[in-house]
């Protein structure tokens, strides 16, 4: 494959922690506090490798939200947080003391605008960085078991490889990790890879 290189990979941390400035200033004013999220760590693998150890996740349950993107490179984009630091996630945009099942009803519409956030600042920053731009679906929110998300994951064979982000996310004095995949088909990594050379031949 058209692998990514370390100064690839390099480029790609950078840019995405410029999405993800964006993304915790927009989330901040949201819910009324600092959010904070961290220096993205990214890696490329292939999707049949892809597991909990390899993903540094805990958790038998998890909320994830989906989007498709396209352009230049085509991705699926899947946000994924544990289910009670999704609800969690929840009480804080809601700025409310309901109970963690009365929020339930809003899990929906909270956790697809949080995606639509997050996900769009580090696909706007990318676009932004390689002077490119992108169509994008609107979200999808699931809850769905640990075994069923590796398992649709490693079965989607037209996206072979993920690109792999790991992300904390505070908001106040929560801490809450969340883990950003890119599915990527054979030919969109490789025009991935031609975008970002290009990117580096300008600097």
């Amino acid at each position: 494959m058209n692998t990514l290189t370390e100064l690839h990979l390099d480029a790609l941390s950078e840019v995405f922690n410029v999405g993800a400035g964006r993304a915790a200033a927009s989330l901040s004013e949201i819910v009324g506090d600092e959010v904070k999220l961290s220096v993205p760590k990214v890696e490329v693998r292939k999707s049949t490798e892809i597991d909990a150890s390899i993903m540094a996740i805990a958790g038998n349950r998890f909320g994830a939200v989906t989007q498709q993107f396209t352009g230049p490179f085509d991705a699926e984009a899947v946000l994924i947080f544990t289910e009670d630091h999704a609800l969690e996630i929840v009480r804080d945009m809601m700025g409310s003391q309901m109970s963690i099942e009365e929020l339930a009803e809003f899990e929906q519409e909270a956790m697809c605008e949080l995606g639509n956030i997050i996900l769009n600042a580090c696909l706007s920053a990318v676009a932004d960085m390689l002077d490119i731009s992108f169509n994008s679906s609107l979200p999808h929110y699931a809850i769905a078991s640990t075994e069923d998300l590796f398992k649709r994951i490693a079965q989607t064979t037209e996206h072979p490889y993920i690109l792999v982000l790991h992300i904390d996310l505070a908001i106040e004095k929560r801490h809450s990790e969340g883990h950003l995949v890119f599915l990527l088909s054979s030919a969109s990594l490789k025009n991935l890879v031609d975008q970002i050379d290009r990117f580096l031949g300008n600097i």
